[in-house]
């Protein structure tokens, strides 16, 4: 079991209920080999924290950006709640220490796994609205979103890489990007779709996300970066 005590330091935090952040840190998989403990994965809390994330990178944008139009603040925004950036954010409040896992999602990579960071940080984020209410939330989330908008600023990452590739793919090969699902994960109400992007014959770049329109556009950005490095030879054959 983590440190509750401890934790709680490393954040900055002093929860009411400390079974909310207990629950925040528990994986399904350890509950799959522990039945007998009574505690609660953090799955609920995910789901919630999802939510709470969207309203607070929303209102933080609106309120930063008073003459941005709604298409950038939609795009900026994924950019901040995409599964990686949660991932990051989770890593640098080193979360993937006090996960509770069970054996077999542990010695697989479980803590290092861009899933389960982003699952813990949307489930602490679920426990801090839940324990102290939504001005705490953002409190605690904001300060982590001002360097990764700098850093989605500096990189454009927030444009349309759909579009991007696509100008470019007619241009220069005479081909329209294809779209694939490869994955569907998780449970009804977190669902995370991984989707590859697929020029003639070449397979160009994967993404996930929470939606298909998220993770096609992560998976058009990375295959925009792989582009300019020359990582990809077109009249080679790759499969999905």
């Amino acid at each position: 079991m983590p440190d509750l005590k401890t934790v709680q330091q490393r954040l900055g935090l002093q929860f009411h209920d400390l079974s909310l952040l207990q629950r925040a840190l528990t994986h399904r998989s350890y509950l799959n080999e522990h039945p007998e403990h009574s505690l609660e994965d953090n799955e609920r809390l995910e789901f919630l924290g999802d939510a709470v994330l969207d309203f607070i990178a929303g209102s933080w944008l609106y309120d930063r950006f008073p003459e941005m139009d709604e298409g950038r603040l939609t795009r900026l925004r994924a950019g901040l709640v995409r599964t990686e950036a949660l991932a990051q954010f989770s890593e640098q409040l080193r979360l993937g220490e006090a996960l509770l896992l069970g054996r077999g999602e542990a010695e697989s990579g479980g803590r290092r796994r861009f899933k389960n960071l982003a699952g813990v940080f949307e489930a602490l984020v679920g426990a801090i609205y839940m324990d102290q209410g939504m001005d705490a939330a953002q409190r605690f989330v904001e300060p982590l979103f001002t360097p990764a908008l700098e850093d989605i600023l500096s990189r454009a990452a927030d444009k349309d890489a759909k579009s991007l590739l696509q100008e470019w793919s007619q241009s220069k090969l005479g081909e329209t990007p294809l779209y694939r699902t490869v994955s569907t994960q998780g449970p009804d109400h977190a669902k995370e779709f991984t989707v590859a992007v697929i020029v003639g014959t070449t397979v160009c770049g994967h993404g996930t996300g929470h939606s298909k329109q998220i993770a096609a556009q992560i998976a058009a950005q990375q295959a925009l970066e792989a582009i300019e490095a020359g990582d990809i030879v077109f009249d080679e054959v790759s499969q999905a």
